[in-house]
């Protein structure tokens, strides 16, 4: 078990190095170039599987592996997500005490808008992910604020997403050097290792997506968060993106952050600029 554990660790180490080889630097904020790192990002994807449609590396560990792909259709048939729309549906609908409801708080009511988030907000100086923005919502209308990583908060997203799929992720970077550094945080945080494990979000998600992983097939980097949120068989239910953070920690042995801390918020806004042009297709389903 060891020596598997060695073998997994040193080949992706060797591959982390080729690519770090042929990607951007960490360069200080107002040296960043968005633009250039989402297209060598895209590329990058591209070329290591090119029998893959672009589109299709939004549906995660389904577009590696060809059975996989038919159980996946398979269920969509009847999604294991689908009491997550409903309830969704209803709670997006229902008036707070006030009297409004989310669609009061968002453009076009909410509806078909799950493609610009997060986004950089330049009188905060900071990310704002659709779990933050829902949580001021509901606390701008004296409401009690949500947990990030239970059902209600999945619920409110799934149904958010549904609203978006096919829509192409549209997340802009505004010429503002706070925005580019958040974009240049988030893309830290994925590269760096971190935990005992010794592995970075790139470890598994860059090096290995399609290989498994003891009996999870990992999913590419490339559009991963244009399916959240997602229900796991592992979870027997729906999770959200900061659930997903969180999990992808412990798994590593590392110590996670507090939901929507500034890292997570970055890193999920460096992977949902990279993953421009893709369509949303959330909520999805995995093993």
């Amino acid at each position: 078990m060891k020596a598997r554990t060695a073998l997994l660790l040193g080949s992706l180490s060797a591959a982390l190095v080729a690519f770090a080889l042929t990607s951007p630097r960490v360069v200080a904020a107002d040296k960043v170039d968005s633009v250039a790192d989402a297209k060598a990002f895209q590329n990058f994807f591209f070329q290591k599987f090119p029998d893959v449609k672009h589109e299709d590396f939004v549906n995660g560990p389904y577009s590696m592996n060809a059975d996989m792909k038919r159980q996946w259709q398979e269920k969509e048939e009847f999604p294991p997500y689908e009491f997550a729309l409903d309830a969704g549906k209803e709670m997006f609908s229902t008036p707070f005490k006030n009297g409004k409801t989310y669609a009061d708080c968002f453009p076009n009511g909410g509806i078909g808008i799950r493609q610009n988030y997060p986004y950089f907000d330049d009188k905060e100086g900071k990310v704002v992910t659709l779990e933050l923005a829902l949580n001021r919502c509901r606390e701008a209308n004296g409401e009690a604020p949500y947990s990030y990583v239970k059902d209600e908060m999945a619920s409110l997203t799934a149904y958010m997403a549904f609203t978006s799929r096919g829509k192409l992720m549209d997340i802009k970077i505004p010429d503002d050097p706070r925005a580019l550094a958040a974009f240049e945080n988030g893309k830290r945080y994925f590269y760096t290792r971190r935990g005992q494990l010794n592995f970075s979000c790139a470890s598994c998600h860059v090096q290995s997506p399609g290989e498994r992983i003891r009996a999870e097939i990992l999913a590419p980097a490339l559009g991963i968060l244009n399916a959240m949120p997602i229900y796991r068989s592992e979870w027997s239910g729906m999770g959200t993106t900061s659930r997903r953070f969180i999990t992808c920690n412990s798994q590593t042995r590392a110590v996670p952050l507090e939901p929507q801390a500034d890292e997570y918020r970055d890193v999920e806004y460096f992977l949902s600029y990279v993953a421009n042009g893709l369509p949303i297709s959330g909520p999805g389903a995995r093993p």
